[in-house]
C-alpha cells in the first residue's frame, strides 16, 4: 500500500510549492521500473506532467511513475510525512525498482529482469516466497489499521492541506480495480479506494465507502494467499464480503 503515502506527498508538496504540478518528465523504456501497467509497458519515450504522472500511479497503479514521483519528493519526506500523522509502522525502505530487484537477487539471479526471464522453476518460486520483500520486517509494509487510518485522515483534511487530500480522494474514486472492497458494496453506495499486491501471494486494498446517508467508513482489508497460484477472484471477492461484514455490524 504504498502509492497512497505517495501521492499524498505529492500533493502535499505541491500544496506547499515545492513540485510543480505541470512539471514535465519523460520517461523511457530502457529506465522504467517494471510493472503489468501503464508506463512500464510502453514502447517508446512518453512526456507528462508530474501530477498526471499521480493520476497513473493512482488510478492504475503504474510502478513507473511510482517511481520518478518517490525520486521527486524523496522517501525522507514521506517518512517524515507518515510520522507526523502517527503512523510510524508504515515503512517504504526502497523504491519499487530496489524491491523488485531484491526479488530477483535473493532468488539467485541478478536483478528482476533476469528473474522474469528465467524459466519456470518450482524452486525458485519457494525462493521467491521468502525473499526480503516478502518478509513484514524487511518488506514495504503497513497494517490494515494504519491504512485505514490514512484513508480517514485524508477524507477528513487532517493528512495535509485541504487541496492535497481533495485531490488524492478524487485520484482514488476513479481508481480501475472495481472487484475487491467495491465487491460488498453496490451501488449507490460509492467506494474511493487503492488497491495493492505484490508477486501474486498479496492482495489488499483500502479505501473509503460512503453511503446515500452521507455516512462514511474507512476499511482496510489485506490478504496473502497460502498457495500459489492462488485464485483471484475467490480472494477478491472475500476482500469484499469482509469490508461488507465488518461495516454492516456498524451499521446496526
Amino acid at each position: 500500500m504504498a502509492k497512497t503515502p505517495v501521492a499524498l506527498e505529492v500533493f502535499r508538496q505541491i500544496s506547499g510549492g515545492k513540485l510543480d504540478p505541470t512539471e514535465r518528465v519523460r520517461l523511457s523504456p530502457t529506465s522504467n521500473t517494471a510493472g503489468p501497467t501503464g508506463f512500464s509497458n510502453f514502447a517508446d519515450d512518453v512526456e507528462v506532467s508530474v501530477r498526471d504522472l499521480a493520476r497513473m500511479m493512482m488510478v492504475i497503479s503504474d510502478n513507473a511513475a511510482t517511481d520518478v514521483l518517490i525520486d521527486k519528493v524523496g522517501l525522507d519526506s514521506i517518512h517524515a510525512t507518515l510520522t507526523s500523522l502517527g503512523l510510524t509502522r508504515t515503512i517504504i525502505p526502497t523504491t519499487l525498482r530496489d524491491m523488485l530487484d531484491s526479488v530477483g537477487t535473493d532468488a539467485g539471479f541478478a536483478d528482476w529482469k533476469e528473474l522474469v526471464n528465467a524459466s519456470a522453476d518450482p524452486h525458485v518460486d519457494e525462493l521467491v516466497s521468502r525473499s526480503r520483500a516478502m518478509r513484514p520486517a524487511t518488506a514495504m509494509r503497513t497494517t490494515a489499521s494504519e491504512a485505514a487510518t490514512l484513508v480517514s485522515l485524508i477524507w477528513r483534511d487532517e493528512a495535509g492541506p485541504p487541496q492535497a487530500c481533495a485531490q488524492v480522494r478524487q485520484l482514488m474514486a476513479t481508481q480501475l480495480t472495481r472487484h475487491r472492497l467495491a465487491m460488498g458494496f453496490p451501488r449507490p453506495v460509492r467506494v474511493s479506494a487503492k488497491s495493492g499486491g505484490l508477486l501474486g501471494v498479496v492482495r489488499n486494498e483500502a479505501g473509503v465507502i460512503q453511503f446515500p446517508d452521507g455516512s462514511r467508513y474507512a476499511a482496510a482489508v489485506f490478504t496473502r494467499a497460502l498457495t500459489h497460484p492462488a485464485n483471484d477472484s475467490h480472494i477478491n471477492t472475500a476482500i469484499g464480503l469482509a469490508a461488507a461484514n465488518a461495516v454492516a455490524t456498524l451499521r446496526t
